[in-house]
């Protein structure tokens, strides 16, 4: 008996002293496109005998508690090479990016094996895969995001599901453009140049807090490890009128040198329609607009990283677009009585001549700081956007009998904008014993001037009007500093937080009437996740984030940007930024159902106002602060791959907007609920042939000041891969021409709107693609801790 208990002691004693002395090993694994989750870490002693193992999360990072001692690591992944290491433990260990090599060899043997997913879900976003959808071959950003899931993008607005405008990110650095702009920069993007979409609809406090609506992450494509690689496409383009397409992708990754370029350019026309009925005390106007639209652009993308050592990396990104969206257009305004007789009818012809340019460029740099995860990080950016905005008119007038009446209104517009931006950035990194914490601090400059000139020439003389005249300047300047923890309760329970501190300085002035505007504030943006994963089939999670929403430079323009001689567009410098609070628990079950709740409330929320001068028949769009509104959405997503030669990703969307109008606008809000399917479909009919098939539906619903028609898509894919790595695609998007936007209507001051517009939603793309390199180029031996980056997301 006291054998047994001194024995029973002796083990107690190995034990708490293994425990006290037990050492931790932390790594990332990732194949230098992406992170590797469920690779297999093993831990094997000097007698090739397995320690201890574990796989890999879904950021690829894993953590291994072991003794002092002398051991050999193993890391295992479906299709790469084996990474392996001897390592000397006799302290916390921390491996740093570890990044697997393909192994080609064992890829063409396998017949089963493992694949990405075109969706993916994490805690706080969810990742669209690019290169994994037909539907993307050959177009351009505004492309990729209309078919990225939890997306919509109608009349030239992005926005977040249920969350309204959005603010986009490229490689995790956030873009200075809004609205028009920031359009007019995704559409300058080749589809080929982007890996992957995150749409976060609750960002964490390392970003910035801008946007109501979430943030949607641009994930541009990187080079493989010790290889080289160039894909070429060409894609044409058929609507009414058509344009053709060509993107080329350059990658070059040995040694410490990783290198990536890439052209895009397109020529050719679409068209663009545009019309709006008004209901005036009076007479009625049918309002119908054509255009030929230009699509002329050239893009250019570089960027360069170096390792300077095992723990330092730089490098450097220039994003560079210039594109001319010409049009050539006319207006037909059709004037009724109240018994739909005709009266009269005008005709206004013109051309729109634009030129915009944008150039970015950016510096980072990473430093791992010591061997337990420390690590600092530096970004500095400066950014330009130029454009140049030349519109002439002239409106002819006919009687009800279409005799003419003469030319009653010519002129010409001219508008220019140009914005500048500098910011710098440091984040760090700074694990504890029990929470992984994270801070940083960053400064944002920004300057915008901007000014319009308007002339009458209905003489065939310019006549300045400068009452219709007037130059403008802006200036935001944007302080901010964050820190954010992760930690895990338990081995169940994981807990994120974060707090992040803007502090936002800025000034307008109208040169016309000599008037500065001063807007100062200063706000707290709190976060809180938790994540509890009670075991291998349900996974739940819960969600809240403070955001802001600052109106773009165009809108705070006072400027008026006339349409016609009825029609104008004006800013408003007094907009005041609105501020939204967001909730959202979810509930994940066998990664492949997926539930959630959320809701999104937005006090001082602005907007664009559509009033007219019933007296002078005018139509003016406005921007106000004038509404308070709630957002409940019900989701349930649901990814189906049991068949193999079918995968389709599917999701419904319940919503009801509840909103209260703040500020008298003449009518009163209307709410109501929304439904909103799609479904993405991939069908594999041979090896190298598969077929997608895409759908989406948004029912008719009220929300605010503005009720929107039913809208729903049917789009057609076919991809066949050839040999040598040439791949063909066809793709037919809103085959049945149902996806534009129709009967938007609003009704203020008892005139009712209703509007509509569509720019080629229907069209026909074709490319070609052929891919070529060397998957192994030549390289030094080296330390495998010579990566040439770490994916940056701050």
């Amino acid at each position: 008996m006291k054998t047994n208990i001194k024995n029973t002691l002796i083990v107690l004693a190995l034990l708490c002293s293994g425990i006290l002395s037990a050492q931790i090993i932390t790594g990332k694994v990732t194949d230098n496109l992406d992170v590797i989750p469920f690779a297999n870490v093993i831990l094997k002693d000097k007698t090739n005998k397995i320690v201890t193992g574990i796989t890999t999360d879904e950021n690829g990072a894993f953590e291994l508690k072991t003794t002092s001692g002398n051991y050999s690591l193993e890391i295992i992944f479906l299709g790469y090479k084996t990474w392996k290491k001897t390592i000397k433990i006799d302290k916390n260990l921390h491996l740093g990016t570890i990044i697997l090599e393909e192994n080609t060899q064992a890829l063409n043997e396998i017949i089963v094996k493992t694949e990405k997913r075109i969706l993916e879900r994490k805690i706080d976003r969810m990742i669209f895969n690019v290169a994994k959808s037909i539907s993307a071959t050959g177009g351009n950003g505004i492309d990729v995001l209309s078919i990225t899931p939890g997306v919509q993008v109608i009349n030239g607005a992005l926005a977040i599901l249920g969350k309204g405008a959005t603010q986009v990110m490229i490689n995790g650095r956030i873009s200075p453009l809004q609205g028009d702009d920031l359009i007019s920069f995704l559409s300058g993007f080749s589809a080929s140049d982007i890996l992957k979409i995150e749409v976060i609809t609750n960002p964490p406090a390392k970003y910035d807090a801008a946007g109501n609506g979430g943030l949607i992450n641009i994930i541009l494509k990187k080079g493989l490890l010790d290889s080289w690689r160039n894909a070429t496409t060409v894609s044409y383009n058929q609507n009414k009128y058509n344009f053709t397409t060509l993107a080329n992708n350059f990658f070059y990754n040995k040694n410490k040198l990783s290198l990536s370029a890439s052209i895009n350019a397109t020529k050719g026309n679409f068209e663009g329609l545009e019309g709006i009925l008004i209901n005036y005390p009076n007479n009625f106007w049918d309002i119908d607009i054509k255009g030929k639209n230009k699509k002329d652009q050239f893009s250019g993308r570089f960027l360069v990283d170096y390792t300077l050592s095992d723990k330092t990396t730089f490098g450097i990104q220039y994003l560079g677009n210039t594109k001319q969206p010409d049009i050539v257009g006319t207006t037909t305004s059709t004037i009724f009585d109240n018994q739909k007789n005709l009266q009269s009818s005008l005709i206004n012809t013109g051309n729109r001549e634009v030129k915009n340019k944008n150039h970015s460029i950016n510096f980072h740099l990473n430093s791992d700081l010591d061997s337990l995860g420390k690590s600092i990080s530096l970004d500095v950016d400066y950014f330009t956007y130029n454009s140049k905005i030349s519109q002439d008119f002239r409106t002819e007038s006919f009687d009800a009998n279409y005799n003419s009446q003469g030319i009653n209104a010519a002129a010409l517009n001219l508008a220019n904008q140009e914005i500048e931006n500098f910011n710098t950035q440091i984040d760090l990194t700074f694990p504890l014993k029990k929470v992984k914490l994270s801070y940083g601090v960053k400064a944002s400059f920004t300057n915008t001037k901007s000014n319009v000139f308007y002339y009458n020439t209905l003489s065939n003389n310019k006549i300045l009007d400068p009452n219709r005249s007037n130059a403008f300047e802006y200036e935001e300047n944007v302080l901010a500093a964050y820190f954010s923890g992760n930690t895990d309760l338990s081995d169940k329970l994981t807990l994120q937080f974060g707090l992040r501190f803007e502090d936002t300085k800025a000034t307008g002035i109208n040169a016309a009437i000599q008037q500065e505007n001063q807007n100062n504030y200063s706000k707290f943006f709190p976060t809180l996740y938790l994540s509890y994963n009670k075991n291998e089939l349900h996974n739940f999670g819960f969600a809240y984030g403070k955001r802001i929403s600052r109106p773009n430079f165009r809108n705070l323009n006072p400027f008026r940007v006339y349409i016609n001689d009825n029609s104008y567009s004006v800013g408003n410098p007094f907009l005041q930024p609105s501020f939204s609070d967001n909730f959202e628990v979810y509930h994940l079950y066998k990664n492949n159902l997926n539930t959630s709740f959320s809701l999104n409330i937005t006090n001082d929320g602005f907007g664009a106002v559509f009033n007219t001068d019933a007296q002078n028949q005018d139509q003016i769009i406005t921007r106000e602060n004038y509404f308070k509104t709630s957002t409940y959405m019900f989701s349930e997503g649901f990814s189906y791959n049991k068949i193999s030669w079918w995968k389709s990703q599917n999701n419904l969307s319940l919503m009801a907007f509840v909103t209260k109008f703040t500020k008298d606008i003449g009518t009163n809000p209307k709410n109501g609920t929304q439904l909103s399917i799609s479904s993405n479909n991939t069908f594999s009919l041979s090896n190298n042939t598969k077929l997608q098939v895409n759908s989406w539906f948004g029912s008719k619903h009220s929300r605010g000041l503005y009720s929107v028609g039913n809208l729903y898509n049917l789009s057609f894919g076919l991809q066949h891969q050839f040999k040598n790595n040439v791949k063909f695609s066809i793709f037919c998007n809103d085959v049945f021409n149902t996806a534009s936007l129709r009967n938007y209507v609003s009704n203020v001051n008892d005139i009712q709107q209703n509007y509509r517009s569509n720019e080629s939603s229907r069209n026909i793309r074709i490319s070609l693609s052929y891919d070529f390199g060397n998957k192994k180029v030549n390289v030094k031996n080296r330390a495998f801790s010579n990566n040439d980056e770490q994916r940056r997301s701050n």
